[in-house]
């Protein structure tokens, strides 16, 4: 099996391209899936936002207990400590992005949300001693072109929702770094990382669940009555998210937080054009020249980043972790 030969490699930390590339594909046909899973559970059954955030990293929680039973991974012993600054960015990520999406319009949170690539390559370049090439610099600067063509007609900004959605770039950009600064000061995979993470955010999101969605034994709340087809799609969301969590470890454990984030790009698009294709959604002339932008940037960068690979290791399955 191509996932168990790889994991061997994985575990003695050198897992080849192809395993990289299929945890992109994962992760991007995950993503596209769970999006329109979930628009159809809050619109169709009105199940509550951020109890089923909680409900998948329980879920994912279960999954990885399984893995670890079928010795895909052995847990690793990490003090709670290391853990919560990463657990408490995730729980952040989650209420600021609910909030930016109820105080803006999804263009501007799109807009504002772009701001993450940047975000990390401060943070990096400041705390991490991380250098970026000035080519892989500019690559951001077509995406940025590009999600601002496709977002210019839902565009609109107020005080509240831009402070939500600042925030929320802050603890993405935050999150994100840490899950893979996180593997290396430790010594883990992004299985055992995980492993330690989803049970404690699951916890901590326990208690902002009141906060936000109100009660959770009120009608509308996640211990309330509902029904067993309901109940069906949000585990089927559930297994989804599993796939979802893992593949981001998997990219930003093996490459790096930037590269996440251009994959993030690429899903964006590829969803945009999927509404496009399927749904028959309106795309104006200005929103499709933003998409090939945007495509432009994202290849440009994976351009480079194969190039300085190649440079620097002459091993094609050994991953760079720049």
């Amino acid at each position: 099996m191509f996932v168990k030969h790889e994991m061997k490699k994985y575990r003695s930390k050198m897992p080849s391209n192809s395993f990289v590339t299929f945890a992109i594909i994962l992760n991007i046909s995950a993503s596209i899936s769970i999006v329109l899973l979930n628009k159809w559970i809050y619109t169709v059954h009105g199940f509550p936002n951020v109890s089923l955030t909680c409900l998948h990293f329980i879920v994912t929680t279960l999954g990885l207990y399984v893995c670890k039973n079928l010795d895909i991974f052995q847990p690793k012993s990490v003090p709670i400590s290391k853990m919560i600054p990463l657990a408490l960015t995730f729980c952040g990520f989650v209420v600021f992005t609910n909030l930016s999406l109820e105080s803006n319009t999804v263009g501007t949170y799109q807009l504002i949300k772009m701001l993450t690539t940047p975000c990390i390559m401060v943070i990096q370049t400041l705390f991490y001693s991380k250098s970026f090439s000035t080519s892989i610099r500019l690559t951001v600067v077509p995406i940025a072109l590009g999600v601002t063509l496709y977002s210019y007609y839902d565009v609109k900004f107020n005080l509240l929702g831009i402070f939500y959605a600042s925030i929320g770039v802050l603890v993405t950009s935050l999150y994100q770094v840490w899950v893979g600064e996180k593997q290396h000061e430790l010594q883990i995979n992004s299985m055992q990382l995980l492993y330690y993470q989803a049970p404690l955010s699951a916890f901590l999101l326990m208690f902002v669940i009141p906060i936000i969605d109100g009660p959770v034994y009120s009608i509308h709340g996640a211990m309330g009555h509902w029904e067993i087809s309901t109940l069906g799609v949000v585990f089927l969301s559930g297994l989804i998210a599993f796939c979802v969590n893992l593949s981001i470890f998997w990219i930003i454990g093996n490459t790096s937080p930037m590269t996440y984030n251009m994959a993030g790009h690429l899903k964006f698009c590829v969803t945009l054009l999927l509404g496009w294709f399927i749904f028959h959604d309106s795309l104006t002339f200005i929103q499709m020249s933003g998409i090939v932008f945007t495509l432009t940037g994202v290849t440009a960068y994976t351009h480079l980043k194969l190039k300085e690979q190649n440079q620097v290791s002459p091993l094609p399955s050994v991953v760079s972790k720049a």
